[in-house]
């Protein structure tokens, strides 16, 4: 069985084509992506129709190509698989339209993914994917939420943000620095040269006894003290030294991945697991992965994540969670081409 997914949630139009197996875990045959950054950087942040109209241009062109890639024509997909949310209302209109547009000119069925979903899934594509039952660390641009995963679709809420993402902290903390779209990167290229104890910032609820992240207050104590430093040098935030600003980076990533390391390792010993998996875009942050790597080497548990280049949206993991809903039963696709999309949409109400 052949299962093409599409992905439209936000600023990446994403396409991919997986194949069915049996009982193995699915394969992905091809996958292309596009990124809307160049667009969006003029902005300096997502500008939702813009984002809409792009995907509207893409997405048949990457199905094109990702067809051509894994050598496949438009009569051998079985199902249609796309976004139906979380994201912008727009962007997965688009995703959405094109799918059953396709499925109903093929005569296929069609089969609508939660977006969180395919991040929590993607370690799986990886040449290390991981075993149920896991904790899951999902680290989106707009989420953060820690998971326990026994199965696919069989997910229960440990704790979540209650107000700023961990990816949010990052690109709002950029933005303050004058560091550009997108800011989580730009913030960890820059924290790279600084020293991560020169400021001393908040870890929020690292200490609060549940599973539960807090990030708006880390943010505003990022923006007091860079106007401390601007009044202190009488130069505006962005013309501070760049060693300052360097330092002021270092501290703020510390203290992001400080409380994510430590509410994941509560999280495993909570729940009694050993393997741990960590999705989403945040997940590509090389100094999480450091962390994570040797706290949970020292306690002899397996933490998983998605390759790099997948960490971000795409379709390759919107395709495969669709795959492997189907494998396990959980959801069969319809023939039915009506469809909606739901941008807020709890994964833990899947």
């Amino acid at each position: 069985m052949q299962v093409l997914g599409i992905e439209s949630s936000c600023d990446e139009t994403g396409v991919a084509l997986v194949e069915l197996r049996g009982s193995e875990l699915p394969l992905l045959l091809a996958h292309a992506l596009h990124s809307q950054i160049e667009m969006h950087q003029a902005y300096g942040g997502v500008v939702p129709e813009l984002a809409s109209r792009d995907h509207i241009r893409r997405v048949l062109p990457l199905t094109e190509k990702v067809l051509l890639e894994a050598k496949r024509t438009l009569a051998d997909i079985d199902v249609v698989a796309f976004t139906r949310g979380p994201g912008l209302a727009g962007a997965l209109l688009v995703g959405a339209g094109v799918a059953c547009a396709l499925a109903a000119a093929l005569k296929k069925p069609v089969l609508g993914v939660h977006h969180l979903e395919g991040h929590l899934l993607s370690p799986f594509l990886s040449a290390d994917p991981p075993e149920f039952p896991f904790v899951a660390l999902l680290v989106s641009g707009g989420h953060t939420q820690l998971m326990q995963v026994d199965g696919v679709g069989r997910y229960t809420l440990l704790g979540e943000t209650i107000d700023d993402a961990a990816g949010e902290a990052f690109d709002k903390s950029a933005k303050l620095l004058g560091l550009g779209y997108p800011g989580g990167p730009a913030l960890s290229r820059l924290a790279q040269n600084g020293d991560p104890a020169a400021f001393k910032l908040p870890r929020p609820l690292l200490n609060s006894g549940n599973l539960d992240f807090s990030f708006a207050g880390l943010k505003t104590a990022v923006m007091v003290q860079a106007k401390k430093l601007a009044l202190a040098q009488g130069c505006a935030v962005e013309a501070l030294p760049s060693a300052m600003l360097a330092d002021l980076a270092a501290s703020t990533q510390a203290a992001i991945v400080e409380v994510l390391v430590k509410k994941a390792l509560t999280a495993l010993f909570q729940t009694g697991l050993t393997r741990l998996v960590v999705a989403g875009g945040v997940g590509a942050n090389g100094l999480l992965r450091q962390q994570l790597n040797s706290e949970c080497a020292k306690r002899r548990l397996r933490v998983h994540y998605p390759e790099l280049h997948l960490c971000t949206d795409n379709g390759a993991m919107i395709a495969m969670a669709a795959a492997m809903r189907l494998q396990s039963g959980q959801q069969a696709a319809s023939a039915v081409y009506a469809f909606d999309v739901k941008p807020r949409w709890p994964l833990d109400l899947l």
